[in-house]
């Protein structure tokens, strides 16, 4: 039915899961509802798009893998030199392998086929095709689903509660 935004209780956005998961946490007394969309469950009981648990949880750092997925995610799937949305995107080395790039997350970025032939085996500046966005390291993976929420509409709520949007 519906997604909703799990907080910490700092208001840090901590998961995403499912209205009637959401629904147990505010029943059982560990959540409170800090959004919803105005429909409801029982007439007493609206649905949330936003949670808040009652006590802090400590969270492990979590390492995001270096994936061809993520750099796409990362990079909303657009080519990072002309801007272009297509199918056929490929991943550049900004400072090329030839000359010592590695693969990490700040060398790595989404290109189209056109502009990475065009660039070839040159940096960015000396192709005179300069970058639209600096790669860097990603947030996290419930970073990216939260943003994909908020830009296509269904989950405006959650836009005060995503750093970086």
């Amino acid at each position: 039915m519906s997604k909703v935004l799990v907080l910490n209780a700092s208001y840090e956005p901590l998961n995403i899961t499912g209205w009637r998961r959401a629904a147990i946490l505010m029943l059982k007394g560990k959540a409170e509802s800090i959004e919803h969309n105005g429909k409801f469950l029982h007439r007493d009981f609206p649905l949330p798009t936003v949670i808040r648990l009652r006590h802090y949880v400590t969270v492990p750092y979590r390492e995001i893998p270096l994936t061809r997925r993520n750099i796409l995610n990362r990079d909303a799937h657009t080519c990072q030199y002309c801007g272009c949305k297509d199918d056929g995107l490929t991943l550049d080395h900004v400072i090329p392998r030839s000359r010592g790039g590695a693969a990490s997350w700040e060398n790595l970025t989404t290109a189209c086929m056109r502009c990475n032939v065009k660039k070839g085996s040159r940096t960015p500046k000396e192709a005179n095709l300069p970058l639209k966005n600096q790669p860097r390291r990603p947030h996290s993976s419930l970073h990216y689903e939260a943003i994909n929420h908020v830009n296509n509409g269904s989950h405006v709520e959650w836009r005060k509660y995503i750093i970086g949007i």
